[in-house]
C-alpha cells in the first residue's frame, strides 16, 4: 500500500515537473520574441530619431509592424516609470 502511494506520488510530482518545464520553455519562448521586437523596435526607433517627421515614422511604424511598436511603447513606458519611481 505503501509502495503504491510512492509511485502515485512520484508519478504527480514528474507530471507536475513536466507542466512546469512546459510552461517555462513557452514562456522562454514568448520572451526571446518579445525582446527581438523590441530591439527591432528600439533600432527603428534610433531611425527616426534622425528624422524631424517624428509622426509620419510613429505612423508607418504602426502601420508596418504594429507588435513592434507596442513591444517599444511598453518599454518606453516601463523605463519612465522605474525612472519616475526612483
Amino acid at each position: 500500500m505503501k509502495d503504491k502511494a510512492y509511485d502515485q506520488f512520484g508519478r504527480a510530482v514528474d507530471k507536475a515537473t513536466d507542466t512546469a518545464q512546459g510552461v517555462a520553455r513557452q514562456v522562454e519562448d514568448f520572451s526571446g520574441k518579445a525582446m527581438d521586437q523590441g530591439r527591432e523596435a528600439g533600432e527603428r526607433i534610433q531611425e527616426v530619431a534622425g528624422n524631424v517627421n517624428v509622426k509620419g515614422a510613429v505612423d508607418k511604424s504602426v502601420k508596418d509592424q504594429p507588435m513592434a511598436t507596442l513591444a517599444a511603447a511598453a518599454v518606453v513606458g516601463f523605463v519612465l516609470g522605474a525612472l519616475w519611481k526612483s
